[in-house]
């Protein structure tokens, strides 16, 4: 089907009677099903069709740069927004939305103002959003905390007081997937966050790398040493994992109080502990830190996926009357129905149909009102300085570096 797709062409089937055809890539995963609908909806009334084409998830990003180098590139694909688009950017090769989004109510008032910035670059709109969001949470065992008579902690106060409290009942405070290592970006996005605002990361995503220079970095790098040093994340993290369930585990079964993580944790846990995703599983925000400059109403992760326009198709219009449907309530029904919380402006009326009303709603709420969204870091910069910087973090977490090397480390990376 990929290959198809490749044949397929940028524009391809133009002329003759059906109007012509517009190849979209999409990422390759369950969720298809919902943008397939929409592409059905929209091929009934349109004389220009829109032809999908579903790529397995793990060749997604070589298949989509080999196809946009060449004759046979997509009129539209799915995409991360941020560093994932930047070169394509940098080639001139993707629409500028921008004015269109400014100018059309349906994609200016349809989504939230957070998402739609977040997943552009250097201030311009290159993508429109297609998928649910996907904030970063603090999630809680309820049952460990009404047992030790403490509540959620909202500011960086209450959460030395929360670690030092499970750390004298042998819990350790926070699971973390450190052999993952993107777990261990988390911490790092939302301290750099509240203590220097989004300002600092975004100085870096547009390419100046003297912004790792910042004071904001260094003492989120010391603020991270200083959790280590506390023994926030226990003794073994570097050898647990995510992916095969290492940290969530340890937050079902009790032997871990708070997780750090995006809000998939909630199906992650519905899925391996449904008892406890029912009963026990709560989240919260990321509490403040004293002194920091960010609003605490910030918040980081994916903001979702975004559909960009090829600059070389030949239904331009059509492509971009088939964005527009993704504001559609038709469409945020579907993504909900698929246990998503869209980011249209729309949504919050649908949620109570959602597998968790409660979960769905606070979720929707905290990104409605965040004044930013902050891609996760390694989806907003390129690959080569996504690596390092994974590598480099991986490294300051293990102790094998010190918050200052971090720093050298992070403004040398080229």
């Amino acid at each position: 089907m990929a290959m198809a797709g490749l044949l397929a062409g940028c524009g391809s089937g133009a002329g003759g009677s059906d109007g012509g055809t517009i190849t979209a890539y999409v990422y390759g995963d369950d969720a298809v099903k919902v943008q397939q609908a929409a592409v059905d909806t929209f091929n009934k009334t349109s004389k220009v069709k829109v032809k999908l084409v579903s790529v397995p998830g793990t060749d997604y990003v070589n298949k989509l740069r080999s196809a946009m180098g060449s004759p046979s590139a997509p009129d539209v694909f799915f995409n991360w927004g941020g560093g994932s688009i930047k070169p394509y950017v940098d080639s001139k090769d993707l629409v500028d939305l921008t004015s269109t989004v400014k100018n059309d109510a349906t994609l200016k008032d349809g989504f939230l103002p957070s998402i739609m910035t977040a997943g552009g670059l250097g201030g311009k709109i290159y993508g429109v959003p297609m998928r649910g969001m996907q904030p970063v949470m603090l999630f809680y065992n309820k049952s460990l905390f009404a047992e030790h008579k403490i509540e959620p902690p909202k500011t960086w106060e209450d959460l030395q007081t929360a670690i030092k409290t499970f750390k004298e009942a042998g819990i350790t405070p926070f699971a973390l997937g450190g052999s993952d290592k993107w777990p261990e970006l988390m911490w790092m996005e939302y301290l750099l966050d509240r203590i220097g605002g989004p300002e600092v990361f975004k100085k870096i995503q547009d390419g100046d790398t003297e912004g790792w220079g910042d004071p904001a970095v260094l003492k989120t790098a010391q603020t991270v040493k200083e959790l280590i040093d506390d023994g926030a994340f226990g003794k073994n993290f570097n050898s647990v994992d995510y992916g095969n369930g290492g940290a969530p585990t340890l937050l079902n079964k009790g032997k871990a109080a708070m997780h750090l993580m995006g809000s998939w944790e909630y199906s992650t846990q519905l899925g391996k502990a449904p008892e406890f995703a029912k009963k026990d599983l709560g989240w919260t925000a990321f509490p403040t830190v004293a002194g920091g400059v960010g609003d605490p109403a910030n918040v980081v992760g994916n903001p979702t996926n975004y559909w960009s326009v090829n600059a070389r198709t030949k239904h331009k219009d059509a492509a971009i009357d088939f964005l527009k449907t993704m504001a559609s309530k038709t469409y945020a029904q579907a993504l909900v129905d698929n246990g998503d919380v869209p980011t249209t402006s729309n949504a919050a009326s649908m949620l109570s149909g959602s597998p968790n009303p409660q979960f769905a709603t606070d979720q929707y709420d905290m990104v409605q009102k965040a004044p930013s969204f902050t891609l996760s870091w390694d989806q907003a910069l390129e690959a080569q300085y996504a690596t390092p910087l994974l590598t480099e973090i991986s490294k300051l977490f293990a102790g094998k570096t010190t918050p200052e090397q971090f720093v050298a480390a992070m403004k040398a990376a080229k």
